[in-house]
């Protein structure tokens, strides 16, 4: 991540985050730090599995830190907004697939708050590129890895 590059976050991600970083600052870390010096008292470092898992995780933790910390100073809120005409960023959109029945609505988010299996897709997505700028009403093909599929827009909020 460039450290000068916005990071695109909905209020809801913006929380999250938060809520994370704080779980990780303030019980997480403290907890580590129990666990290091406990096995720091066992002796020999340098066979103490205790110590080398550890401190693994102190590295993971860490890095987790700095880069919540990194997306939150660079944080660009997407506004909610009225319903546009046409797919933006933090637009719901429902989609057809062609040749499928059931609609589905997808959530277009940055890609630091990307979870397609609970239908928030990245604009940087070949599905969030796709639909980005297009309105109810338009069909949008999407270069997957299995193929094209094509979606037909039914409803932008």
């Amino acid at each position: 991540m460039n450290a000068h590059q916005p990071v695109y976050l909905t209020a809801e991600g913006v929380e999250n985050l938060r809520r994370e970083l704080d779980h990780l600052v303030n019980v997480k870390r403290p907890a580590l730090a129990e666990r290091l010096r406990k096995a720091i008292q066992q002796g020999d470092l340098t066979e103490n599995a205790d110590y080398i898992t550890a401190k693994e995780e102190q590295a993971f933790l860490e890095g987790r830190i700095q880069q919540i910390e990194a997306m939150l100073h660079n944080a660009m809120i997407i506004q909610e907004k009225d319903p546009a005409d046409e797919v933006i960023l933090g637009s719901r959109v429902t989609v057809v697939e062609e040749g499928a029945e059931e609609a589905e609505t997808f959530h277009i988010v940055g890609p630091a708050e990307a979870d397609p299996a609970n239908g928030k897709v990245s604009n940087e997505s070949p599905l969030g590129r796709a639909l980005l700028g297009h309105r109810v009403g338009d069909a949008v093909t999407v270069d997957a890895p299995g193929g094209e599929i094509v979606f037909h827009i039914i409803a932008i909020q």
